[in-house]
Formats: structure tokens, sequence, C-alpha cells
């Protein structure tokens, strides 16, 4: 073989081996995000099946606080709808309303001392709110996961593989001003 001949061979092999990299690395953080998206939804299943039994264990001691009650399960309902549907605003939305139900049910639980010696309601508060410090960190890394697949399929030479092969950038997991702001308990029950 001529040095012509390896010369052309390796101007043709290397770029095709970038070209595989920079493939595989699209691919690897797409599947990221997907996993990460994962975690958040193990996370909402189970906070999604801990609320009924807050729900359920509250009842036994706030019967005429159905309000506080029924405004976390049908937030509930909306976090799983908008999560069902993937819709990410409506999640941020839904979050925000479960937020301030849980702040409520647990501002009016204040008012029950049986009901706070409860070792079912204390056990089922320190894991829903475990779980609400677990979706805050999953949904960074998710956040994260995002922005480094929407960043690299924008950046040349990048660009030219994702466009090639439809990498598509994903949305951020992202809340409006008044939902990131904590809940003023006193407001609510004025």
């Amino acid at each position: 073989m001529n040095s012509f001949a390896i010369v052309l061979l390796i101007a043709i092999i290397l770029p095709a081996l970038y070209g595989i990299l920079i493939y595989n690395r699209l691919v690897n953080l797409k599947h990221n995000v997907g996993m990460a998206w994962s975690n958040i939804e193990v996370l909402l299943k189970q906070r999604h099946d801990e609320l009924p039994k807050l729900v359920e264990v509250c009842k036994q001691y706030m019967g005429y606080e159905r309000g506080a009650l029924e405004a976390v399960m049908r937030a509930r309902q909306r976090v799983a709808d908008a999560q069902q549907r993937h819709d990410l605003p409506g999640l941020g939305a839904a979050e925000n309303q479960l937020r301030i139900g849980l702040g409520q049910l647990f501002a009016v639980a204040e008012a029950y001392p049986e009901l706070r010696a409860n070792d079912n309601f204390r056990h089922l508060e320190a894991r829903i709110t475990g779980l609400e410090n677990a979706v805050a960190d999953r949904r960074e890394f998710y956040n994260d996961s995002v922005n480094l697949n929407n960043v690299r399929i924008e950046q040349f030479p990048d660009v030219l593989i994702a466009g090639l092969f439809s990498f598509r950038p994903f949305r951020l997991l992202e809340f409006t001003e008044p939902e990131k702001q904590d809940v003023d308990l006193a407001q609510l029950f004025r």
C-alpha cells in the first residue's frame, strides 16, 4: 500500500471515528436526561402513595378540617395528571399547589396535639418531607442533565451529528417566581 492510500485511509477513518465518538456522547446525554426524569417519577410516585396515608391519619383527628385535607388530595391528583401528560409547566404549578396544601395541612395539624404525638403521623410527615427534599435534589440533577444535553447539541461539531440523527433539546423543569417562594402560612389562615 502506498503512502497516499494510507493518508487517504486515515483521512477517512479519523473523522468517522470522531463522528462515532460524538454520536455516542450525545446518546449518553439523552439517556441521562431520561434516567434523571425517571428518578423524579419514582419519587413522585412514592410521595403520591404516601399522601393518602397521611390524609387518613389526619382524618381521624381533624374531622372538620376537610379543606386542608381536600386541598392536598386535589393537588396530588393535579401532579399525577401533569406527570402522566409529561406537562413540565403544569407539573411545576401542580407541585406548588401540593406544597401549599401540605404546608396548610402541617400548620393545621399543630392545633391537634394528639395528632402531632401520633407515631404514624410523625413517620408520614418525616417521610413526605424527605421525599420533598429528594424531589428537589432530583429536579436539580434533571435540569443539569437537560442543560448538558441542550448545550452539546448546539455546539460545533456536535450540532452536525445532532442534526443528522435528530437529537432534540429537552425542556427544563422550571417553576415561576411565585412557585419558588416560601409559603406564607400566616397569610393562608387569615
